[in-house]
C-alpha cells in the first residue's frame, strides 16, 4: 500500500521501547472511557456508499467530480488548487515574495494565505495582527532541546512586541508574529535544527501526544516516544511532505497513552492507543472517535481492536485511509472522524480498517489491560525523582502557557546548565526540565526565572489553569481568555482556599481549543448582556468534566454570565462542590 511506503529516518537509541510487562499488574477491566457506542449502523451500507470519495491525481488526492455537490468551502479551495504544492513544489518561495498588499487582490494568493498555508502550519491573523501569522510545529511527544528553544526565541524575538510563543494543550510550541516573506528562511532553520510546522493544520493529522514523562518515569508503562516519533515521522514522510494524508475530510487527533495517569488524555482524541498485552505480547487496544466542535463533543469508544506493537503506524494509516476515502465533506461541523462511525457503525467502520491493513487482519481487543483504574493521577510540579538514579525532573508552571523569547532563552540555558539539553511540554501548557543531577537542583531552584515567573510550586488554583489563545491574536476567539483567566484565578485564590487542585479550563468560543469539557470548571466565551441590558463579554459555565480512568465530559452549568460576574460564581462553586473555605471564615477561625 502506498501509505505505508515512508522511509524512516534511522532511529535514535531510545526508539528501541523497553516494556517490563512482568512488573506492570494486569487488569481485566472495560475499556477506560464509560460512553456507550454509537447506535449502530442500519444492516446495510451499500456498496455505492462505500466506494472512496477521493483519488489520487498528479501524486495527490482529490475529491472525485461525482462527491463535489454540497461540499464546504475549505474543499472548494482545496479543490482550485493542491494546499502541498506551497511546501513540496516550492509554491511558498513565490508566494513569500508578492507584497503583502497585492495578497488580497487575488482570490488564490489570498486563498493561499488564509487557509492553504495552513498545511504549512501558518496561520494568518487577518482579524487582529494581519499580514502576520501563527506558526504551530509537530512536537512529537512534547520532547524539544535547547537549540531548537533558542531557534524558535531567536524567530520571535525579531518582531518585538508582536512575538511571541505559547505552548499548546497538544504539548507543542506555536510561534506568533511571523512575516510571510520570511517563512522560506524560517522553514530553512526549523529544518536545521531538527523541527517541522508541516501538516500542522487545517485537514491534517495534529501533533502526536505521548507521556511527558516517557522514559525518565519511575511508574511508566512504556515510553511513548518511539511510537509518537514514528507516528510523527509517517504523517510527514520524515518533515518532506506526506500527500496520503493531507486531504482528510477535517482534522485529526492521535495520542499513546504511556502511564497509569493518562496525561494524554485518551478519552478526546480521534484515535488513542492504550497500552495492553495479549498472550504475552505487548501491544494497544485503540479507542477512536473523541473530539470537540461547537456543535458537538463525543467521547472516544473502543474500536474492539488490539494490535502488536509493531502495528502501531500501519493501524493509523488503515484507520486514516477509512476516513480519508469514506469521510463526508459537507456542513464542517458533521465531518470529524466520529460522525462517520456513527454512520457506518462500530463492527462497520472496523471492518474498512481492516481491508486497508496490510494484511487484512485486526485482532479484536485485549482484556489484558496494563492502565491501573485506580491509580490517582499525579501532578508533575516541583522536583520527582527520575527512574534513572541520581537525576531528578522539575515541572514548572508557565502561566497560561505563554512565553517570551527571553523565557525561551533562559529555559535552553538552564536545561543545558543543569539537565541534558532537553525541555518537556505538558497538555496543560507547562514546561519539564528532565535529567538533572540531584546535586545540581537546590541551585535550579534558586534561580530567578523559577523564583519570579516560572514557580516549580505555583498557587493551587493555578496548578491546573488552562487558557487557549483568546480574542488577542486568534479571530475566532470571542472573549480575552489569558490575562482574565490568570486576574480571575488570582481574585478568586484571594477569597477562599481549597485544599486540592481545581482544574479551570478557558476557551475564546465554542471550538474549545481549551478543552473546556475536561475541566472541573470550565469557561466558554460568549456574548451576553449585564443586569443593564448592555451586550457584554461574557462565558458559558462548565461543570463536572474528568479526566483519568474515570473520565466524561462536563456539562452547562450556568450560560451567559458576563466576565466582570464571573468571580462570585467561580467562589460559589468552590465553596459547594469542592470543599473551599472562605479565607475570612479562616481568619476568623484562627
Amino acid at each position: 500500500m502506498s501509505a505505508f511506503s515512508v522511509k524512516f529516518l534511522a532511529p535514535n537509541s531510545f526508539l528501541s521501547p523497553i516494556t517490563n510487562i512482568s512488573a506492570t499488574r494486569l487488569y481485566a477491566n472495560p475499556s477506560q472511557t464509560a460512553v456507550p457506542a454509537p447506535p449502530q449502523a442500519p444492516e446495510e451500507i451499500t456498496a455505492e456508499r462505500l466506494e472512496p470519495r477521493v483519488e489520487k491525481k498528479g501524486g495527490y488526492f482529490v475529491l472525485k467530480e461525482k462527491f463535489r455537490q454540497g461540499i464546504n468551502p475549505q474543499e472548494k479551495v482545496k479543490i482550485a488548487a493542491e494546499p502541498m504544492k506551497l511546501f513540496m513544489e516550492n509554491g511558498i518561495e513565490d508566494l513569500a515574495k508578492i507584497p503583502f498588499e497585492e495578497i488580497d487582490k487575488s482570490k488564490d494568493t489570498k486563498d493561499d494565505v488564509d487557509v492553504r498555508l495552513k498545511w504549512l502550519g501558518l496561520f494568518h491573523r487577518r482579524k487582529h495582527q494581519y499580514g502576520r501569522f501563527m506558526m504551530r510545529l509537530k512536537l512529537p511527544n512534547g520532547v524539544t532541546t535547547s537549540a531548537q528553544t533558542r531557534y524558535l526565541a531567536s524567530v520571535i524575538k525579531q518582531y518585538g512586541e508582536q512575538g511571541c510563543a505559547d505552548v499548546t494543550t497538544r504539548q507543542n510550541w506555536q510561534i506568533r508574529g511571523v512575516t510571510l516573506s520570511d517563512v522560506p528562511s524560517i522553514l530553512k532553520g526549523l529544518d536545521e535544527v531538527g523541527l517541522t510546522s508541516l501538516q500542522s493544520g487545517m485537514d491534517n493529522v495534529r501533533n502526536p501526544v505521548g507521556n511527558p514523562l516517557a522514559g525518565i518515569d519511575p511508574y511508566e508503562i512504556v515510553d511513548t516516544r518511539p511510537y509518537t516519533n514514528l507516528l510523527s515521522q509517517f504523517i510527514t514522510a520524515n518533515s518532506r511532505g506526506n500527500p496520503e494524508f493531507t486531504n482528510l475530510p477535517r482534522k485529526w487527533n492521535v495520542c499513546v497513552i504511556g502511564s497509569h495517569d493518562l496525561y494524554e488524555h485518551p478519552h478526546i482524541n480521534d484515535l488513542a492507543y492504550m497500552p495492553a498485552t495479549k498472550n504475552g505480547r505487548f501491544g494497544f487496544n485503540l479507542l477512536v472517535g473523541g473530539f470537540f466542535s461547537p456543535k458537538r463533543c463525543a467521547e472516544a469508544i473502543p474500536l474492539d481492536a488490539w494490535v502488536p506493537a509493531e502495528d502501531v503506524v500501519p493501524v493509523c494509516g488503515a484507520i486514516l485511509e477509512a476516513y480519508r476515502d469514506l469521510g463526508t465533506r459537507g456542513n464542517r461541523q458533521k465531518t470529524r472522524m466520529m460522525w462517520l462511525i456513527d454512520e457506518l457503525g462500530v463492527e462497520g467502520f472496523r471492518s474498512e480498517v481492516v481491508k486497508r491493513m496490510p494484511e487484512q487482519v485486526l485482532e479484536r481487543a485485549s482484556l489484558e489491560d496494563l492502565v491501573d483504574p485506580k491509580w490517582e493521577r499525579r501532578d508533575m510540579f516541583g522536583v520527582n525523582p527520575q527512574k534513572q538514579e541520581g537525576l531528578s525532573f522539575v515541572g514548572l508552571h508557565v502561566p497560561v502557557g505563554r512565553v517570551q523569547s527571553s523565557d525561551m532563552d533562559e529555559l535552553a540555558r538552564l536545561a543545558d546548565q543543569y539537565g541534558s539539553g532537553e525541555l518537556r511540554l505538558t497538555v496543560e501548557q507547562n514546561i519539564i526540565i528532565p535529567d538533572i543531577e540531584n546535586s545540581k537542583v537546590k541551585a535550579l531552584l534558586d534561580e530567578p526565572l523559577l523564583k519570579e515567573k516560572f514557580l516549580p510550586e505555583p498557587p493551587i488554583l493555578m496548578k491546573g489553569l488552562v487558557a487557549c489563545t483568546g480574542n488577542q491574536f486568534c479571530g475566532q476567539a470571542i472573549i480575552e481568555t489569558k490575562a482574565r483567566a490568570l486576574k480571575v484565578t488570582e481574585e478568586v485564590g484571594r477569597l477562599v482556599s481549597v485544599t486540592h487542585p481545581v482544574r479551570m479550563h478557558w476557551t475564546g468560543c465554542p471550538n474549545t481549543c481549551g478543552q473546556v469539557q475536561v475541566a472541573d470548571i470550565g469557561f466558554m466565551g460568549c456574548m451576553t448582556r449585564d443586569g443593564n441590558g448592555k451586550v457584554v463579554e461574557g462565558a458559558d459555565v462548565y461543570l463536572g468534566g474528568r479526566i483519568g480512568s474515570d473520565s466524561h465530559l462536563g456539562e452547562i452549568y450556568k450560560k451567559g454570565v458576563p466576565c466582570k460576574d464571573l468571580v462570585p460564581v467561580v467562589v460559589d462553586i468552590l465553596v459547594e462542590k469542592f470543599g473551599a473555605v472562605p479565607r475570612e471564615s479562616e481568619e476568623g477561625e484562627e
